[in-house]
């Protein structure tokens, strides 16, 4: 491939003519423990652990810009004793084993001092070469990630150790273009931020109207009448054969019925709360799902889920194709539209005051699981289902069972 005037060729791709290229061992400071691991097993055990000291970075701290979350901690002797294995701010630190791939900074504050815990790795950059920030976010790069993985080392618990980090090559621009890079993407991540707070408040507005709309404390302007309270069978629609009903027995569909091409199984995975996802697909043939015909569901019906997490949440099923097969624990719905509006169904499926009342039918300690019989005999309320004239022969029916807010 030719490489475009005014850039280079290096063991980190094409880069500017007028940047440098090392080694993550180039960028160290000068300190013996610039690039160290954290204590042997022995040195560090759940005794050591107290109410407040010197926090510990550990897996769950990992993930973001910065560690963070809730911290064990240690008393300051025995962080003097493992000084060799401390943090200090602006340290980038690494997930040595379990999370591969997790890279966060040192926070300035509220503490000066961490202890590295035995699954982490940390880099004291020399600040005369590198900006701390820049690299972090270098190192979670698409092509530094790639380089991770690569780099795992696969016996027992993938991980990776101090020789392979050292030699992990980067890209070393001139410093003050690195802060200039630095500052660009945390203003990007600031914007980002400020996006998910706006979208989380507008969810929260969403749930605050779903409250009052889907329980009738207020009413939709033109609508009255009394809401009923039916049971979640009632609303399947009985000239559908098989309107409301589950997946197959396990012994039904097997893996060995698993075919490139065909009729697409919808897996307890695919179905997300008021959401299909729709990474993960297997298929059968249409000679399977033809024997499983009771287990079909089709296009803008709804699909519960027996197992949480949460359990019973429900999405509709997507038009893609003009049929699917339900795994054992899915659940077909197909709505009666004379009697009820199927997206007002859909939402108050997943609204809190359905969900509570299948929690409450569910058995399962670790992980909740509601029978399609126990699913059947739920309560479901109800506001009519009105109908407007168009003309002396057409009726339509109206819109008080949609649910009127999207985000």
């Amino acid at each position: 491939m030719e490489v475009k005037a005014g850039y280079k060729e290096s063991e980190v791709g094409v880069i500017p003519e007028d940047w440098g290229h090392t080694r993550i061992r180039g960028i160290a400071s000068g300190a013996r423990n610039a690039i160290v691991g954290g204590p042997f097993g022995s040195d560090l055990v759940s005794r050591d652990y107290v109410d407040e000291g010197v926090p510990v970075i550990r897996g769950q701290n990992m993930g973001g810009q910065r560690v963070s979350g809730n911290f064990a901690f240690v008393s300051a002797f025995k962080a003097n004793s493992l000084e060799a294995n401390l943090a200090r701010p602006g340290d980038i630190v690494f997930t040595q084993r379990g999370t591969l791939g997790q890279v966060s900074l040192v926070p300035d504050a509220p503490f000066d001092r961490y202890l590295v815990s035995q699954s982490q790795m940390k880099l004291s950059v020399n600040r005369a070469v590198a900006d701390p920030l820049f690299f972090f976010y270098v190192f979670n790069s698409e092509e530094q990630q790639e380089l991770i993985r690569q780099s795992t080392i696969q016996t027992g618990v993938p991980h990776i150790n101090l020789g392979i980090l050292r030699d992990i090559p980067v890209q070393l621009p001139p410093l003050s273009e690195q802060h200039a890079i630095a500052v660009t993407l945390s203003d990007v991540d600031a914007l980002i931020g400020a996006l998910d707070q706006l979208i989380a408040k507008k969810r929260d507005l969403k749930q605050a109207a779903m409250q009052q709309l889907l329980t009738g404390d207020q009413r939709l302007p033109g609508f009255h009448g009394e809401w009923e309270v039916k049971r979640f069978s009632d609303i399947a629609d009985k000239s559908i054969p098989w309107s409301i009903g589950g997946g197959p027995f396990g012994s039904n569909l097997k893996a060995s019925d698993y075919v490139t091409d065909g009729v697409r199984i919808i897996q307890l995975q695919n179905i997300g709360d008021g959401r299909f996802h729709d990474d993960y697909a297997i298929y059968t043939s249409e000679e399977k799902a033809d024997e499983l015909l009771s287990n079909n569901i089709f296009p803008g019906e709804i699909i519960l889920s027996k197992m949480g997490d949460p359990v019973a949440r429900c999405c509709f099923v997507p038009c893609v194709d003009r049929r699917y097969l339900m795994a054992s624990d899915g659940i077909r719905l197909a709505v009666d539209p004379r009697r009820f509006d199927k997206r007002f169904v859909h939402d108050y499926i997943n609204s809190v005051y359905f969900r509570k009342k299948a929690i409450e039918a569910s058995t399962g300690s670790t992980r909740q699981r509601i029978g399609l019989t126990e699913l059947k005999q739920l309560p479901f309320v109800a506001p009519p289902l009105a109908k407007h004239h168009q003309g002396a022969l057409h009726q339509m029916p109206g819109r008080e069972q949609s649910s009127p807010i999207e985000v």
